[in-house]
C-alpha cells in the first residue's frame, strides 16, 4: 500500500518565527502530521511581500482632517496637501527602517523590530512607544491612541493610520 494524504487537517501554524503548513498523512505504518511547507513570515509566507524600496505618494484619503487631528498648523497642512511624500523602507528580516520625506525637507525615520516595543514619532512630532507585529503580510503598529498598518497590494505600499478616531490612507507607487 502507498501512503495517502488526507485533507483532514490542512492549516498554517506559526511557531518559533516560522510558518508551517500541516497535513494529516495516513500510511501503512501509522498516522501522523507532516509539515509540508515552512517559511519565515517576513521573507516568503503567503500574503507577505518584501517591503524594501522607495515609494512616492499616488493617492490619499482624509488628509486634511487627519493632519488637523495630529495638531499640524494649517500652513503646514496646506503645504503638504499636494506634496508627493517619499517613503523609503529598508527591511532586513524582522527589522525595518521606515523613513518619510515631507515638504520643506522635514523627515522622520522610525526603526521597527517585529515583536518588540519601539520608540516612534508621527508626522506631527508626537513621540510614542508601540509594539510592532506582522499579521497576514501587514506591518501593524498599535498604541493606545494610534493604529497603523502597512501592506503591499499589487506592488503598491498601502498605509492606513488612525489617530483620535480619524483614519488616513496613503497609497504609494514604487520608485526603486
Amino acid at each position: 500500500m502507498t501512503p495517502r494524504t488526507h485533507p483532514i487537517l490542512l492549516a498554517w501554524e506559526f511557531s518559533a518565527g516560522v510558518f508551517c503548513l500541516w497535513s494529516r498523512l495516513e500510511a501503512v505504518l501509522g498516522r501522523g502530521y507532516v509539515c509540508l511547507l515552512s517559511a519565515s513570515p517576513t521573507l516568503s509566507s503567503p500574503g507577505s511581500m518584501a517591503f524594501s524600496g522607495k515609494f512616492e505618494t499616488e493617492s490619499e484619503k482624509n488628509y486634511d482632517e487627519f493632519m488637523q487631528r495630529l495638531g499640524l498648523p494649517s500652513n503646514a497642512i496646506e503645504k503638504g496637501r499636494n506634496f508627493k511624500t517619499i517613503t523609503e523602507v529598508q527591511q532586513s528580516g524582522q527589522d525595518f527602517v521606515w523613513s518619510q520625506l515631507y515638504p520643506g525637507g522635514h523627515s522622520i525615520t522610525n526603526k521597527l523590530t517585529v515583536g518588540k516595543e519601539c520608540d516612534m514619532e508621527t508626522v506631527g512630532g508626537k513621540k510614542f512607544k508601540a509594539t510592532v507585529r506582522m499579521e497576514g503580510g501587514k506591518v501593524v503598529v498599535d498604541s493606545p491612541h494610534y493604529h497603523f498598518t502597512a501592506e503591499m497590494v499589487d506592488g503598491k505600499l498601502v498605509e492606513i493610520s488612525t489617530f483620535g478616531g480619524v483614519t488616513y490612507e496613503r497609497v504609494s507607487k514604487k520608485l526603486a
